[in-house]
């Protein structure tokens, strides 16, 4: 296969020995199997700003700080260096959030190097070696949909015990080994604290879960993690080994009638995009 550009330095370096295939593209990057040395691992492409269908990343990069007041002038500005700047703290989002979230005990994928745009990270498999197939692609039991949901809302509160919103957790974005979930995808990762669309994307998140998980075990569709989880953590109770019931009383709440139309046409818009996806990968 042809060598993308991208990954000739990597090539030259020695950090990589070998590109054996691509594994996919994505909205923000590209996917490729490589190997290092005597490891299989995977080198994550990510695309030029102009290039990625990421929607709203900006709502997504609130609550980033520069360390460098520089730096951080020159993201404002929008000036050549100050999209560099954007694009570095892009990449380094992911890294960050990725070693954040191994020390949390959430199981996510190992990473090695980021490297001018290109993260080596470690390469999920199965027990035959071969890549570890995405949620959406795994045919579930009962009784297996319930213990990893059950598995998938423990990571999401170390998550946010670690000041962690994943931003865009969908059935996409897990793989399924041998041993579980295993969650990916984490440049638009956000700050519980700093960003203001936190609770949001948290709600988003769970409920994306919940509603892909309720599909295997119906009885999963009515419960409340989400506000439940999100109430502990402003009241600053949740603990990473909090256990919920998925219960959650908001009856004293008045009803936002716009807030709840714009999520019912923002699950119909993402429905239709899941269901595309679904057909792309079906024609492949």
């Amino acid at each position: 296969m042809k060598i993308p550009a991208r990954l000739l330095p990597l090539l030259e370096e020695g950090l990589i020995d070998e590109v054996l295939s691509r594994l996919m593209s994505g909205k923000e990057a590209d996917v490729f199997v490589v190997r290092c040395g005597g490891e299989i691992r995977c080198a994550k492409v990510y695309k030029e700003a102009a290039k990625r269908s990421f929607k709203q990343a900006v709502l997504y990069q609130e609550g980033r700080k520069s360390r460098s007041s520089r730096r951080a002038r020159a993201m404002e500005k929008g000036s050549k260096f100050g999209r560099a700047q954007q694009e570095k703290t892009w990449h380094n989002a992911e890294v960050d959030a990725l070693r954040k979230l191994a020390a949390a005990d959430v199981r996510v994928p190992t990473p090695y190097a980021c490297v001018d745009g290109v993260l080596l990270m470690e390469l999920v498999t199965d027990a035959e070696g071969d890549v570890a197939p995405r949620l959406s692609e795994v045919i579930l039991s009962h009784e297996q949909a319930i213990e990893d949901h059950a598995l998938l809302i423990t990571y999401i509160i170390k998550m946010l015990c670690a000041g962690i919103v994943h931003g865009d957790l969908s059935e996409f974005n897990i793989l399924v080994d041998d041993y579980g979930p295993v969650i990916i995808d984490l440049p638009q990762a956000v700050d519980a604290a700093a960003n203001n669309n936190a609770q949001s994307m948290l709600t988003r998140d769970v409920n994306k879960i919940r509603d892909y998980y309720s599909e295997f075990a119906p009885e999963l569709a009515d419960t409340q993690y989400a506000k439940e989880m999100w109430a502990l953590f402003e009241a600053g109770e949740l603990k990473p080994d909090t256990q919920l019931t998925g219960l959650f009383d908001d009856e004293d709440e008045s009803a936002d009638v716009d807030a709840v139309m714009r999520e019912i046409a923002d699950a119909i818009k993402e429905e239709q995009e899941r269901l595309a996806r679904i057909a792309e990968a079906q024609a492949e």
